[in-house]
């Protein structure tokens, strides 16, 4: 095997390990800034050693064992030594690493403990969120930082920030009680929401979809839905994300190419996972999720394009737009103003959220401008808002086709 092979499959092994490694490993130091270190540790270790030795039959309990050593290591270089030991040793004899089979409504689950820890009061809610996708979702910096629409140093900053107060804090590795969790709450749907929405439509490299972030939050969106089944904004956020995911497969052409909504093979369209969307729905409320969650289940009840209900979900978005203002979801009601009410009204729309700020660097802002004028039958203004969104995004899927629209406007 060669460098540049195992870079690759290390790689690979990371983004489906990683967030199971930091949270088994937090179990067992109790300092979530130490765990992440220790795992990136083993990394590095799995970079030299398995050009050598070839990939281990089970990459993630490998990693597993060897952030273990290290961190046994490091316990030996601590006064208290000899009780952290007794501790781990207490704690591996009752409870074994964390790993994909894991049952979904067990609440004794180390990624929900590692959401809820990163979760905790004493950060901020951009700090919450930034840190828990770092070390959950094992986003880079500049993943999350497209996510908030912030600058990248910003998003490290706050990174490196949360990670001192929660350990200065001594923050316990734990799912809070009962009369705690309602606090973090609006915070860990955030997390989850924004893990899965990186994993829908991965914001830079090859791939489109990265199924495996939109599997850990949806797995976790579950988790927390038995943890706390009175909270309609958690099954609101269920609702969405089965009902997204159900889409999926039909997402992605033969090579991977990107297939946009109002194209896609609704016969690939997962069924049993809309059923389960809609199910969620029924006990959801009016929350942004909730809300977010009956736009899809339009979408999902919809036989063909021609029958989706534009009205409504128009309607929705300006509910949408009460309870959660931004500039995102005034773009997204555009869309949706559009297909009700035709491209000259919604570009109208569109034009006024050109200065806004926050929407400056956002791709999507130039490609749906470009959609409308499309349809417009004004090609050449089109082609331009095109390759201006192909410039902007960091996605080559998305890019291709970007460029692909961009010259069928010739």
């Amino acid at each position: 095997m060669t460098a540049s092979d195992a870079r690759r499959a290390v790689e690979a092994v990371w983004r489906i390990e990683s967030a199971r490694l930091i949270a088994g490993l937090a179990r067992m130091v109790r300092d979530v800034g130490l765990a992440e270190e220790l795992a990136q540790d083993a990394l590095v270790s799995a970079l030299e050693q398995w050009p050598q030795t070839g990939i281990p039959r089970s990459p993630g309990a490998w990693l597993m064992t060897a952030a273990k050593n290290r961190a046994v290591d490091q316990i030996r270089r601590q006064q208290n030594y000899q009780r952290k030991l007794a501790e781990i040793g207490r704690d591996e004899a009752q409870r074994t690493a964390p790993d994909a089979g894991a049952h979904v409504g067990d609440i004794d689950d180390d990624l929900l403990r590692l959401v809820f820890t990163a979760c905790h009061p004493v950060l901020s809610v951009e700090a919450q969120v930034a840190l828990t996708l770092k070390m959950l979702g094992g986003l880079t910096t500049e993943e999350i930082a497209r996510a908030f629409l912030v600058s990248e140093s910003t998003v490290a900053q706050r990174i490196v920030r949360a990670k001192k107060t929660l350990a200065k804090a001594n923050v316990p590795f734990e799912v809070p009680a009962e009369d705690e969790r309602d606090a973090r709450l609006a915070s860990v749907l955030g997390v989850i929401y924004l893990i899965f929405n990186e994993g829908y439509s991965a914001t830079a490299g090859d791939d489109w979809l990265r199924p495996e972030l939109c599997a850990d939050a949806l797995r976790l969106a579950r988790v927390l839905a038995g943890l706390m089944p009175k909270e309609p904004e958690v099954h609101g956020l269920v609702a969405l994300l089965e009902i997204q995911a159900s889409r999926s497969r039909a997402r992605v052409g033969p090579q991977g190419e990107p297939v946009l909504l109002m194209d896609q093979n609704r016969g690939r369209w997962d069924q049993l996972l809309i059923r389960r969307g809609l199910a969620a729905l029924e006990k959801a409320g009016g929350g942004p999720y909730s809300l977010q969650a009956r736009i899809a289940a339009c979408h999902a009840v919809a036989r063909t394009p021609e029958e989706t209900d534009w009205l409504r979900i128009a309607g929705l978005y300006e509910a949408l737009a009460l309870v959660a203002p931004s500039p995102i979801v005034e773009l997204n009601h555009a869309v949706a103003i559009g297909f009700a009410f035709g491209p000259e009204v919604a570009l109208g729309l569109v034009d006024e959220l050109v200065d806004e700020p926050a929407l400056k660097d956002y791709h999507l802002l130039p490609s749906v401008r470009g959609d409308l004028l499309f349809k417009l039958g004004r090609l050449a203004e089109a082609r331009v808002e095109f390759e201006r969104a192909a410039a902007m995004t960091r996605n080559e899927r998305e890019r291709s086709l970007l460029l692909d629209r961009a010259s069928a406007c010739s």
